[in-house]
C-alpha cells in the first residue's frame, strides 16, 4: 500500500534578485525575541515542575494520614463520629491537593505547547533565521519527524466534570473551525485520475472562497501545493485522548476510520482492531487490502494523531 504521486517538480520560486539589509535586521530581531521567549518559558516550566513536586510531597503526607486513620479504625473495629469527621476532612484536603497539582500540570503543559509552537513557527519560516538555511528534508528524516510529532502530541487532562474538546482524539472539529497555517491536516487530492487522502500542511485559508492552500508534506522541497475546498480537509487531532479518563473521545472497536499507513504519508480506510488502553498506546487497525483473503491487512499500530473519522460507510 505504497504511495504513488505524479512528479512534483517546479521552478525555484524562493530565489530573489534583491536583498534588503532591513530584512536581515528584522529577521535577527525576531529570532532573538523567540530565543528569549523560549528561555523564559523554560524557566517558568522549571519552577512549575518544582511546584508540582512540592505539592505531590504535601499530598503524600496527607494520604499517609488517611491510610493510618483507616488502620486505627480496623484495629479498634469501630467507626466513631471522630474518625468520620477526621476522614471527611482528610479526603477533602486530598481532593484539593490533587486539583491544585492537576492545575500546575496543565500550566506546565501550556508552557511546553508554547515552546513547541514557537519552534514550529521558526520551522515554517514565520520567524526567519538568517544564520541557517532551511534544510531539505530527506524521507527518513520526515518519517522520524512524523513519529516524534505523534509521540509528543499533548495529552488532554480534563478538569472534574469537564468534557474533552473538539480535536481531542476522535472528537471532530466544529463546523466553523478553521485550521491555522502550519497545522497538519488530511487532504483529499486528485492525482492521475485518482483521489487520495494525503498528509498536508496548511498554508492559508481564504474565507471568501472557503478554500485552503495546503502543501503536500511529502513533496520535494515542499513544491506541491493544492487549493482545496473546506470539505476536502480534515484537521488532525491536537490532543491525545486519555483512555483511562476520557474513553468516549476514542474510536471504538470495528469503527471505520482513515488512518495513516505506516512509513507513508497517505491515509487509507481501516477498521479499529483495538483502541488504546493507556495514554501512551496507539490504535491497532486493520487496513482494507484486497491482497488478503478477508480483505483486511494484519493489525498495524497507528498513533492517535493520525487516525480520523471516515464519512464513507460502505467498503470499496
Amino acid at each position: 500500500m505504497g504511495r504513488t504521486k505524479s512528479g512534483g517538480g517546479g521552478s525555484n520560486v524562493g530565489a530573489s534578485s534583491s536583498h534588503s539589509p532591513s530584512s536581515d535586521t528584522n529577521s535577527t530581531s525576531s529570532t532573538a525575541a523567540a530565543e528569549v521567549r523560549i528561555k523564559d518559558l523554560l524557566k517558568e516550566l522549571y519552577h512549575l515542575i518544582h511546584q508540582v513536586q512540592d505539592e505531590r510531597a504535601r499530598g503524600e503526607h496527607n494520604l499517609t494520614n488517611i491510610s493510618k486513620t483507616h488502620e486505627r479504625m480496623q484495629q479498634e473495629q469501630k467507626v466513631t463520629p471522630y474518625y468520620k469527621n477526621k476522614l471527611k476532612g482528610l479526603y477533602k484536603t486530598a481532593m484539593q491537593d490533587a486539583e491544585l497539582e492537576a492545575e500546575l500540570l496543565r500550566k506546565a503543559l501550556d508552557k511546553i505547547a508554547e515552546v513547541k509552537s514557537i519552534r514550529e513557527n521558526r520551522r515554517l519560516g514565520k520567524i526567519k533565521d538568517s544564520d541557517r538555511p532551511k534544510p531539505i528534508m530527506r524521507r527518513g528524516v520526515l518519517m522520524t519527524m512524523l513519529q516524534q510529532n505523534a509521540q509528543t502530541l499533548p495529552l488532554w487532562v480534563s478538569k472534574p466534570g469537564e468534557k474533552p474538546p473538539p480535536l481531542c482524539g476522535a472528537i471532530t472539529a466544529d463546523n466553523n473551525y478553521v485550521a491555522k497555517p502550519g497545522d497538519k491536516v488530511a487532504a483529499r487530492v486528485r492525482s492521475d485520475d485518482e483521489e487520495n487522502w494525503i498528509l498536508a500542511e496548511v498554508v492559508t485559508f481564504n474565507s471568501s472562497t472557503n478554500k485552503y492552500d495546503v502543501d503536500d508534506i511529502d513533496a520535494d522541497e515542499g513544491k506541491e501545493r493544492h487549493t482545496l475546498s473546506k470539505r476536502r480537509i480534515v484537521p488532525l487531532p491536537i490532543w491525545k485522548a486519555n483512555p483511562e479518563t476520557d474513553p468516549e473521545a476514542l474510536f471504538t472497536k470495528n469503527m471505520l476510520v482513515l488512518a495513516l499507513y505506516p512509513q507513508t504519508t497517505c491515509f487509507y480506510r481501516a477498521l479499529i482492531h483495538e483502541p488504546p488502553k493507556k495514554p501512551q498506546d496507539d490504535y491497532s487497525v486493520l487496513f482494507e487490502d484486497t491482497s488478503y483473503q478477508d480483505g483486511y491487512s494484519p493489525p498495524l499500530m497507528v498513533a492517535q494523531r493520525y487516525v480520523i473519522a471516515c464519512k464513507e460507510d460502505k467498503k470499496k
